[in-house]
């Protein structure tokens, strides 16, 4: 019995990262970020202090120490929520405390919640009340989310370590030996190296009963790359049992742009071909595992399809649920306000109150050279700023978990760190530009954010863990949304919000599918203005593809918002305005853009 049609995804590297002690026990997943062991390290002392635990450290001087620390932080906190579970089941009070915060956290349409109040109702002894809670609640599933190109080689006295010591292969392992049941949420795109990986770990294969203990969840942008991926995966005996769709740039964090796909017709296509999206893949998992000699499966194994990114009221979230038939929905930024869920130190946050449209926005901080959210005025970019003041730019990069940029050595650097922007400096001064060319030049290089540590601070911060190392600057990630929601809130009240009970958005707030249209059209124009510059032709065909497919969005949702009468009832003719005016605006530029006038 399902219990939230919500979950928590993971946001940045610390932000979730102890967000499954918060919530888990209360019947919600979560999933922590598998980037930063140091972070994990720390955190592990941290809750090891505080519940009176024997902490014995995991330095750099043992074999293996990157998935090992994983490994400990991961049982400590399955460790963990399973107590606070078990306490909540066994309360001989029985409906007070958290087993009631349990209960009220549920939607008033919600089966669970129903049937215990008809059990309170009858006076049952307690005996039968507390089997009906073993039989019926669940904890929130515990995942971890691994990046998948962060992958760096790692090196011991200068030689390189084979690759399953590879920062992400090294996550992997951290995970697989891990005491958990729950899912690895594979993001970024796909790592063919990374994906064989997992045929090592027994966990991740169907048992007799078609039992998978570690699930594999698929973070992707379009049907496209989700079968794929699915597919590769399948000739490995890994079967994915789930898909979660992410809106291209309406997201936190990191923003991996489709070819002008908008999420509505991205949905629709998952939705109508998830019969063939099984059994195609289903069949060559069959072939995989015969010849592997594992246990085969009698029918095809489930699949979940979810989405997140931009959902932002009750109703978005209902029709999405309805009409795509999607399985949970993702709530993300809105949850950086509510500390009972996430950790965000206290500056942060207030930043976050007060962020509004025009202090969020898509960045080219990341040292992955991905486009990325951010919030203007963080103190990590503060931080940045005073370097490149001082004439030293760059970060001393403590942590190298994005030290990916071989263009000048052997070995990865990052180019966000100070060593990279020293000689990518010293290449750009030897070139002949003007002194406007030079400054753009120079902006780019040094605009890099040193994110790997910026992402994880936080967490220190709000746990009162000395920084000395990392420093104090905070990079946050919201997406868009985050203009919208302007203030703090209680679990109780984000839920309430999310199941319709409340409404704690401000008036202003575009609908989903309008705002991630905008956002798109605007991301066109750098394309557009990028394009202007060149003549190739490879781009042009690019660019002509991304228009044709943000028009098939708009005629897509054009028909939607009309036909759909009872969601967009209220306001059809406001949504189809917002349409209209998007629409004029896509082909203003078109007819304005130099780069498509030799098409």
């Amino acid at each position: 019995m399902k219990t939230h049609t919500f979950h928590i995804p993971v946001m940045g590297i610390g932000f979730t990262i102890d967000t499954p002690l918060k919530v888990s026990h209360l019947g919600i997943n979560s999933a922590i970020s598998l980037v930063d062991d140091i972070l994990l390290e720390k955190l592990r002392k941290v809750y090891c202090t505080k519940f009176e635990i024997a902490y014995n450290e995991i330095t750099e001087s043992i074999e293996d120490f990157r998935a090992k620390r994983i490994t400990s932080y991961l049982n400590l906190v399955n460790q963990l929520v399973d107590k606070k579970f078990e306490d909540l089941k066994n309360n001989t009070a029985l409906y007070s405390g958290e087993l009631k915060q349990y209960i009220n956290l549920l939607p008033e349409t919600s089966t669970l919640k129903q049937q215990f109040k008809e059990l309170f109702s009858k006076k049952l002894n307690i005996n039968e009340v507390k089997q009906w809670i073993d039989n019926n609640l669940t904890k929130g599933s515990i995942d971890v989310n691994i990046m998948t190109k962060v992958d760096k080689e790692n090196y011991v006295n200068k030689e390189k370590l084979p690759t399953i010591y590879n920062d992400a292969h090294a996550a992997l392992r951290g995970y697989a030996k891990s005491k958990l049941t729950s899912s690895l949420i594979l993001s970024a795109g796909m790592n063919p190296k990374l994906y064989s990986y997992i045929e090592e770990f027994e966990d991740f294969f169907p048992d007799e009963n078609g039992f998978i203990k570690k699930k594999i969840v698929l973070k992707v942008s379009d049907y496209r790359s989700a079968l794929i991926q699915g597919k590769f995966l399948a000739k490995k005996g890994i079967w994915v049992s789930e898909y979660r769709i992410e809106s291209g740039l309406n997201c936190g964090g990191h923003a991996f742009a489709t070819d002008g796909l908008l999420l509505g017709p991205i949905l629709a296509q998952f939705r109508d071909n998830r019969k063939e999206l099984v059994q195609s893949i289903h069949a060559i998992l069959i072939n995989s595992l015969l010849a592997k000699n594992h246990h085969i499966p009698s029918s095809p194994l489930p699949i979940k399809i979810t989405a997140q990114g931009g959902v932002g009221n009750a109703k978005e979230h209902e029709f999405m649920l309805n009409h795509y038939q999607i399985d949970s929905i993702g709530w993300g930024t809105p949850f950086l306000l509510v500390p009972e869920a996430t950790t965000v130190d206290n500056d942060t946050l207030n930043m976050l109150v007060k962020a509004k449209e025009q202090d969020l926005y898509l960045s080219n901080i990341s040292p992955l050279g991905i486009p990325f959210n951010s919030l203007k005025g963080n103190t990590k970019d503060k931080e940045k700023q005073e370097l490149i003041d001082k004439g030293r730019p760059g970060s001393s990069c403590p942590k190298k978990y994005v030290a990916l940029n071989k263009e000048f050595t052997e070995k990865g650097i990052c180019t966000a760190s100070r060593q990279y922007q020293h000689l990518k400096i010293n290449q750009l001064n030897k070139e002949n530009l003007s002194l406007e060319q030079y400054q753009l030049a120079y902006s780019k290089i040094t605009e890099k954010s040193c994110t790997c540590v910026g992402l994880g601070t936080s967490a220190l911060l709000a746990n009162g863990v000395n920084t000395k190392i990392e420093g104090i600057g905070v990079s946050i990630c919201p997406g868009p949304n985050m203009a919208y929601f302007s203030k703090t809130m209680s679990l109780k009240e984000i839920i309430d919000h999310i199941y319709g009970e409340t409404d704690l958005t401000t008036k202003n707030r575009p609908n989903i599918f309008i705002k991630e249209l905008t956002i798109y059209i605007n991301y066109l124009k750098n394309i557009l203005k990028e394009g202007d510059k060149t003549t190739d032709k490879k781009q042009k065909k690019y660019t002509l593809m991304f228009i044709n497919n943000l028009k098939e969005g708009i005629n897509y949702y054009r028909d939607l918002f009309q036909n759909s009468s009872i969601t967009f009832k209220e306001n059809t003719e406001s949504l189809l305005q917002d349409l209209t005016k998007n629409e004029h605006l896509l082909d203003l530029l078109v007819k304005q853009s130099t780069t498509l006038k030799s098409n």
